[in-house]
């Protein structure tokens, strides 16, 4: 019988199984083999028995390492140390074998030869090494090509959808944004100042790949503001075929209810359209994105930590996005200052402005712009609102006359 009955049970069942790949990786490094162990023994024991990571890193780097001890080092001495250690991803995801082999070879040589293909923030995550092999591996990598990517209470890594290069509803260069902001920030990346993490991450439509707008502090979103266009023989030829319903799937799923169809051609209010792209994805080739394109910047998204779980709201409704980005950038730095200068330890910009009050706080960011000389202006506009207005004094006569008041 099994000395790990309950990491058995893990691998049963014909869905993919973190153990199995575990117990791959074990063959061939002790580091594997005691983590399936202590993992048992948690299961058992019905209480995690890792510690408190503690401050660890490289020379020069404050972010980039995440601290990962065990309680029980004598026991399990494969995972007395097991650090994990960020490595900036490419933008977009895309790597070459030659990029992915030379990470692999210096983790194999140098760590437990795990890895997570990627952390929720972007990072290539490679799970498991001690302290004495953190500056090497940012020697060996480096020498390479690679950076760390960010932790604790910085910039944390910025990601994207694949946007352009090979997606034809991309509206901005997510590829580019993603790696000036990489780039650019590399002091805000890798040496924690902010008051808690900042995400950044850029779709290149409101399909939103990335989900940055449940995932992200900064949420970049390609958008158009011009007309929808309309092919009128691609409408007839899909209202004349037996393959899509067209006021059941599109019209009527319209969330603004701006599209009308008389059974042959359509027509858009693009005045209530918000670009959400339903009918565009259900009828591509009779509808395409105008081409006035830029992008929707949203900020304070997280997940519950502190306080709640929170989706990202419009701050900037439309912006048009042109290397090297200068306009973005001064955006981004007017926010952290008002963030930095008074958010609390661990409070997030979306927290943070939730309790200032959204209309307070694009009143300072906008004060810092002007006095910057940026061209940027948070003018208030309605796509800016949360939510209406709620009052709970405003009564209507009706519907006290309806309860017999």
């Amino acid at each position: 019988m099994s000395d790990t009955p309950m990491m058995d049970e893990l691998e049963k069942g014909p869905w993919p199984s973190f153990v199995r790949e575990i117990r791959r990786a074990a063959v061939q490094s002790a580091t594997a083999k005691d983590l399936i162990n202590i993992l048992e023994l948690s299961y058992n024991d019905k209480k995690t028995h890792w510690k408190h990571g503690g401050v660890v890193g490289v020379r020069g780097y404050g972010a980039g390492v995440i601290g990962r001890y065990v309680d029980m080092p004598e026991q399990f001495p494969g995972v007395a140390h097991f650090h994990t250690v960020r490595v900036n991803q490419t933008s977009g995801f895309l790597y070459n074998t030659k990029g992915l082999g030379e990470i692999m070879d210096i983790w194999d040589k140098r760590g437990s030869g795990m890895t997570n293909m990627h952390g929720s923030t972007g990072d290539m995550v490679l799970l498991g090494t001690t302290s004495e092999q953190l500056d090497p591996i940012f020697t060996d990598i480096s020498q390479k090509g690679w950076d760390l990517g960010g932790s604790g209470s910085d910039l944390r890594t910025p990601s994207c959808c694949i946007g352009p290069a090979r997606c034809e509803f991309a509206m901005i260069d997510t590829l580019a944004i993603t790696r000036e902001c990489t780039n650019y920030y590399q002091d805000e990346l890798h040496r924690p100042a902010f008051p808690y993490k900042y995400k950044i991450k850029v779709s290149g439509c409101a399909n939103d790949c990335v989900s940055s707008i449940a995932r992200s502090d900064m949420s970049i979103i390609g958008t158009w503001r011009d007309e929808i266009k309309i092919d009128d023989a691609e409408v007839a030829k899909i209202a004349a075929s037996d393959g899509m319903d067209i006021m059941k799937e599109v019209v009527m799923m319209c969330p603004t209810q701006c599209i009308d169809f008389d059974g042959t051609k359509m027509t858009i209010d693009n005045s209530n359209c918000v670009r959400c792209m339903h009918c565009i994805n259900k009828m591509t080739k009779a509808l395409s994105v105008g081409d006035d394109r830029g992008a929707t910047i949203l900020l304070g998204a997280k997940a519950p930590i502190v306080e709640g779980a929170m989706l990202a709201s419009v701050i900037v409704p439309f912006m048009k996005l042109e290397e090297p980005f200068e306009n973005l950038k001064e955006l981004i730095e007017a926010l952290w200052e008002v963030w930095d200068e008074d958010g609390k330890n661990k409070e997030r910009i979306g927290e943070f402005m939730e309790r200032m009050g959204k209309g307070e706080f694009v009143i300072e960011v906008d004060r810092l712009l002007k006095e910057a000389d940026s061209e940027v202006e948070m003018l208030p506009l309605i796509e800016m609102i949360n939510h209406p207005r709620e009052n709970p004094y405003i009564f209507y006569d009706e519907y006290l006359e309806e309860d017999g008041a």
